[in-house]
């Protein structure tokens, strides 16, 4: 069947797609490639249609399906998609996914290579042109498109009129296509075996081979979940995604991790069980958010805890004394320390599910089986030497703070407690100042959690804090607020607080940081920790948080159809024996891989830094919206269009 042929189909409803298919989830450099390999007539691959009425099996979109029997697809959405996107300029009607995957595609009449929209590279060159513009002009219209990039140039006009018909023809070109009757196959063969042939480039999990099959039973299934996942997001957990829904879904359903367990279940049991899961995960994040206050995503690890936790929580129609709140928190935050479910996560879910619902199966037997695979859970000192608050022990640090009597350096209040005002989130804060101690000591030391404090974002932009050494600025604070500095646990000891006693004073805070976190373990796990309730702290702000900074500009960029770059990107060092400097994000090969220049994100670092970034063929930015603007520039959008 021609490309041409099958977009035709889409259009009327002769070709749609099953709504147990997951959406679109190509990005630019596949799209690029998928032309690439159709102008020069490389095999593409074959697409899987399945013959069936039309009445008999759910479609995404709003078009209603024009015949019956209708060609369901099965392999071949992703290419599908990217082509209709580009050559029609829209996405098709059963799009979902993000349409800049596929917008701006241009082809270089000279070079005969396709690229993104690149307006600093492609200003001024009018051999450049729009894919999209070419595929839908008149034939009366192509040769403007040439004259355009070949003046008066005979012999070059003709040339790239060849070339654009050749690239017209991408529409003409065959793709073969396997069908399936539906006469001798149910619904539940056609969902495994597109789950058996699925080869769009993005391997699908169990979890995405579950999904089908849910919404194969209850087409509104994925609308369902990713409304509730919508609704979190906006809350600020925005870390959920619909395969960690549906494992809640089936463990509170079904008491089991493997996915597996939901096939024998109807349409009318998911969506009780999706309702349970929801009231309860709610449960358990007003608990966490209330009693260790841990109420947002950046704070927030270990999804899969939640999800077995959900099954004891449903089990107990939601009524928690208060042991069982703390013994939760307990194995929730012995969980995270041990990266439980790091390894095989499926397995371990069902070792801690079956421990918890034995003939003798309570939260005892449950952390008596974490106590037996993992040891007793202690905090240590050196858990603190973690570098970046990517650290599994960074939400411990959180909660710390907020759940002890931490008090902010400036107005002497609890952390914990309820503050109004755009200046009362919590900021993270670097006690010995990063540019006070480069140059002394290794990135591992400066950004090591011991050397992080939580201040609200008045006090963490303060002048008589600032930019200053502790030995400047610890005493004020003390003398303002008496027993501020122990109450973030900073030693007490002045002669620690000088940039070449740094390491002393990490070790002092290390041990301090410990004791504090095994002194609320402990509590938690004898059921003696009080019932207190802590109101929202607003989160992390991201303003003046590098580390936030930089992972939205990872997710931005995403989101624009562009590569997520490298967080600390190690630039190799000219010399032997040189140290290595690390860049806080870069893409090495540009934001288009070998489409656009080395890029790199340095927020407060040496201009030393910067030089030798730039000597390496980096372009450096100092701050997000800079950076910001020059993907805009990149790709052709204003920022009122972002």
């Amino acid at each position: 069947m021609k490309v041409s042929e099958i977009l035709n189909h889409v259009d009327h409803g002769f070709i749609a797609l099953p709504v147990f298919q997951r959406g679109y989830v190509w990005n630019r450099d596949q799209v690029r490639q998928l032309f690439t390999s159709m102008y020069r007539s490389y095999p593409v691959g074959s697409l899987l249609l399945w013959g069936t009425q039309s009445n008999s099996v759910e479609v995404r979109g709003d078009l209603v399906p024009a015949v019956s029997p209708v060609q369901m697809l099965l392999d071949g959405q992703q290419r599908v998609t990217s082509l209709y996107g580009v050559i029609r300029g829209t996405p098709p009607p059963f799009f979902d996914g993000n349409r800049r995957a596929f917008e701006d595609l241009y082809f270089h009449l000279e070079d005969e290579t396709f690229a993104f929209s690149q307006p600093m590279r492609m200003k001024g060159d009018v051999r450049w042109v729009d894919v999209s513009k070419v595929m839908q002009a008149g034939d009366d219209e192509l040769p403007q498109f040439a004259s355009n990039a070949a003046g008066e140039d005979m012999d070059l006009l003709l040339r790239y009129l060849g070339r654009l018909g050749k690239l017209r023809n991408i529409r003409e070109r065959h793709f073969h296509e396997e069908a399936i009757s539906v006469e001798d196959q149910s619904l539940d063969v056609i969902v495994d075996i597109f789950n058996r042939v699925n080869s769009g480039g993005t391997k699908l999990s169990s979890g995405d081979l579950a999904l089908s099959r849910v919404c194969a039973e209850w087409p509104e299934a994925r609308d369902a979940m990713k409304s509730h996942l919508q609704r979190w997001a906006d809350l600020g957990y925005d870390k959920f995604d619909l395969v960690w829904l549906l494992r809640s879904v089936n463990t509170v359903l079904t008491g089991r991790a493997n996915f597996d367990a939901l096939r024998s279940r109807s349409a009318e049991e998911i969506q009780d069980g999706l309702r349970r899961a929801v009231d309860a995960i709610e449960r358990l994040l007003n608990l966490l958010g209330d009693r260790l206050g841990l109420d947002h995503a950046r704070v927030l690890t270990g999804h899969n805890s939640l999800a077995v936790m959900a099954r004891y929580v449903d089990q107990q129609a939601g009524k928690l004394t208060l042991k069982e709140e703390n013994q939760l928190l307990y194995w929730y935050l012995a969980c995270a320390i041990r990266s439980r479910f790091s390894g095989s996560p499926e397995s371990t879910m069902q070792s801690d599910l079956t421990a918890m619902e034995s003939p003798d199966g309570d939260l005892d037997r449950l952390i008596e089986e974490l106590h037996l695979s993992s040891g007793e859970i202690k905090v240590e000192a050196g858990h603190f030497d973690a570098a970046r608050i990517n650290s599994r022990f960074f939400p411990l640090l959180y909660a710390l703070t907020r759940t002890g009597s931490a008090r902010d350096f400036c107005s002497g209040l609890e952390l914990k407690k309820h503050m109004l005002g755009k200046g009362s989130h919590l900021q993270l804060h670097h006690l010995f100042p990063k540019s006070q101690l480069r140059g002394h000591y290794p990135e591992k030391l400066i950004n090591a959690l011991a050397n992080f404090s939580f201040l609200t974002a008045e006090c963490n932009g303060a002048k008589n804090i600032g930019n200053q050494l502790p030995q400047v600025y610890f005493p004020e604070c003390e003398s303002n607020h008496p027993g501020v500095l122990a109450s973030q646990w900073i030693p007490g000891s002045d002669d620690a607080w000088i940039v070449n006693r740094y390491e002393e004073f990490l070790d002092q805070r290390r041990d301090l940081l410990a004791d504090a976190a095994n002194g609320i373990l402990k509590q938690l796990r004898e059921g003696s920790m009080p019932l207190t309730h802590l109101e929202s702290a607003g989160g992390v702000t991201a303003a003046e948080d590098e580390e936030a900074v930089l992972l939205e500009l990872v997710a931005w960029v995403t989101q624009h159809g562009l590569s997520a770059g490298e967080l600390g990107h190690e630039l190799a060092p000219e010399e032997d024996g040189q140290a290595v400097r690390v860049l806080d994000l870069a893409w090495p090969e540009g934001l288009q891989p070998e489409l656009s220049e080395p890029v790199a994100v340095l927020l407060d670092e040496p201009s030393e830094l910067m030089a030798e970034a730039s000597s390496a063929g980096f372009r450096c930015f100092t701050d997000a919206d800079s950076f910001r603007r020059y993907v805009l520039t990149l790709i052709g959008e204003s920022e009122e269009a972002a």
